[in-house]
């Protein structure tokens, strides 16, 4: 089992807990012809724990195809798990129905990587943003103003409200989607890689407007992205993942400062920067990332490619420890 500590902290921080996910797999059965390896499996998230504390950022970061979009949609309820559990409040999200689970879908939104994608391409922006209104049955009689006060929000002119999506530019349609994100008054929202399709100024525009609507608006976000760079600005707290598993989680000053895990140090060298007197000598990449079909049985997942890797790392599994306050680390060493 790689948790063996619940990260999200204990006493008075556990007041704070918005979403707790306790042990959560997902695993998805290999396709094979042969009935010897019928019974082979991806793990894509392999015992997870982490706890989102209300009104926080939590960064979530990875390599791509180390399972944290699988994650996002576990919370979302688009995906099943294989084991363990997701609360919100301290309910089982996965015990929810009808009433119930509707509920809990106007409070827990997505900001979807793919603007355009994410978009229907045959609805008008008032269409997009007033569908969520008309499903949960809100504002029915002011409907089309609280469509337009939503665009004004994000910054978009009301003038647009009857534009179709392939009418906007990338960054526009990003805003359509945190619009429709928000205008259910969430309380938590779960951006998937939401700037990582555009432009960097851009980004950091897209980025400075959910930081400003978290203030306004009491927002909780699970920030999921591959830039640790990203990560960085946004979070309160950032928890790295390696192949579906939790390897370091903290602060996010501290983690960035003071990396413990050699995968977090690696990510962390990679960041570009301007600055010669900032600039961190690269940690050399030892591997290429193994093939979700070929995920390590035993010891260490990140064992191929650690710097810092002994005999010991490939037969024993590392779990969680606390190295200091809040700061956990899945490391030997």
């Amino acid at each position: 089992m790689n948790i063996k500590y619940d990260v999200g902290g204990t006493g008075a921080e556990k007041v704070d807990a918005l979403l707790e996910i306790k042990g959560i797999k997902k695993y998805f059965p290999m396709r094979k012809s042969s009935l010897i390896h019928r019974n082979l499996v991806v793990k894509a998230i392999d015992d997870v724990s982490i706890t989102v504390r209300r009104g926080e950022t939590l960064g979530l970061v990875g390599e791509s195809g180390c399972g944290k979009s699988t994650l996002g949609r576990l919370i979302m309820r688009l995906e099943e798990p294989t084991a363990g559990g997701i609360f919100y409040r301290g309910d089982d999200i996965f015990s929810f129905g009808g009433e119930a689970l509707k509920a809990y879908r106007q409070k827990v939104q997505m900001i979807f990587q793919d603007p355009f994608s994410s978009l229907n391409p045959r609805q008008t922006v008032a269409d997009i943003l007033g569908e969520p209104l008309h499903i949960h049955n809100k504002y029915n009689s002011r409907r089309r103003d609280k469509v337009i006060e939503m665009m004004s929000i994000v910054g978009l002119s009301s003038e647009h409200s009857n534009r179709y999506p392939h009418q906007f530019s990338g960054g526009q349609r990003q805003r359509i989607g945190i619009a429709r994100a928000l205008i259910l008054e969430p309380e938590l929202i779960v951006a998937d890689e939401s700037v990582s399709s555009l432009d960097v100024s851009i980004q950091a525009q897209i980025l400075n407007l959910m930081k400003r609507l978290q203030v306004n608006y009491s927002l909780t976000y699970l920030f999921i992205a591959h830039d640790l760079g990203v990560v960085r600005h946004m979070s309160d707290r950032i928890a790295v993942m390696y192949m579906g598993r939790i390897v370091e989680i903290g602060e996010s000053l501290e983690l960035c400062n003071d990396p413990i895990h050699p995968y977090t140090r690696a990510l962390l060298s990679a960041i570009p920067t301007l600055t010669p007197s900032k600039r961190k000598m690269r940690i050399p990449d030892q591997g290429e990332v193994p093939s979700s079909r070929e995920q390590i049985k035993t010891g260490c997942s990140f064992y191929p490619r650690c710097p810092i890797k002994s005999d010991f790392c490939e037969r024993q599994d590392p779990f969680l420890k606390e190295v200091r306050g809040a700061h956990f680390v899945a490391c030997h060493y």
